[in-house]
């Protein structure tokens, strides 16, 4: 089962990203977004960034044609019906996704693969939305996504073996280091990495140390590359609450209960970088 075109589902911060890694690697990719403006904006996000990485001689004229050549921006869900792979990365809002993927089973032709960007959300649930379970994932990918060599693949109940050797190989071929997580709420990375970075709002909702003094004591403690709040902004503070009611929800320990601090800073939209505050300022 090769994978030679994919889909992708969102323009937003993760989806651009697989879109440019997607086509960086040779397969044809077709971006699809609800949103003229927003897959406008991600189109050429995609063009910025691989103009930045060829003033920094990280990839020749060549590489930088050839991609975009491989690159479609769609504005209609029925173009990706050719796609052998199709890779969702909408909203991390259940009921969102279970609409794309209830509309995916009807367009997508009858052996492609429909895998999910989810970073917390069961791909057994997901899949059961669809009459193809069988075909249904999870790819992971992490943010930022051309930089980032991790995609954690997660299989549903009802997954393959054959497609889920494909994922993977496709995955790799992305240049991706491909880790395999069982099916639970917040799968590997997200299992870890959000309860840490509740646990660093509980420290500052509760004046155990400022922003900055617990993100300091985190990455000079503990040599992370950046503190937990910094990150918290960086993937969206309203992402970081999502995903710990998911684990609160799924599990049902009172230790993944969000932090009320986490949830007043997403009530007042300051949801991180992409709003322009969250823990801290922005430009």
């Amino acid at each position: 089962m090769e994978i030679k075109k994919i889909g992708v589902i969102g323009a937003g911060q993760m989806g651009r990203g697989i879109a440019q890694v997607g086509a960086f690697s040779g397969h044809e990719v077709l971006l699809y977004d609800v949103s003229k403006e927003s897959l406008d904006h991600g189109f050429g996000f995609i063009k910025k960034q691989l103009s930045r990485g060829l003033e920094k001689g990280k990839w020749d004229q060549g590489q930088v044609d050839k991609t975009l050549s491989l690159l479609t921006p769609v504005v209609e869900l029925e173009q990706l019906k050719d796609c052998d792979l199709i890779v969702e990365a909408a909203s991390e809002n259940k009921q969102i996704k279970f609409e794309i993927f209830k509309n995916l089973d009807k367009i997508a032709k009858k052996e492609a693969i429909l895998a999910t960007n989810t970073s917390s959300i069961s791909i057994t649930e997901i899949a059961a939305y669809t009459a193809r379970a069988s075909q249904v994932c999870g790819m992971h990918f992490m943010n930022p996504v051309p930089v980032m060599k991790l995609v954690e693949g997660i299989r549903g109940l009802e997954t393959s073996d054959e497609v889920f050797a494909a994922v993977e190989a496709c995955a790799q071929k992305m240049g991706k280091v491909f880790v395999k997580a069982k099916d639970m709420p917040g799968f590997a990375v997200n299992r870890i990495l959000m309860p840490m970075i509740n646990e660093a709002v509980y420290a500052l909702h509760e004046g155990i140390a400022s922003i900055e003094d617990i993100d300091s004591a985190m990455k000079l403690g503990t040599n992370q590359p950046m503190g937990p709040l910094t990150l918290a902004d960086f993937i969206g503070l309203d992402t970081c609450l999502a995903i710990m009611e998911v684990l609160h929800e799924g599990l049902g320990d009172t230790k993944y209960r969000p932090c009320p601090l986490l949830r007043q800073y997403v009530q007042a939209g300051r949801l991180g970088k992409k709003a322009g505050k969250g823990f801290y300022q922005y430009d």
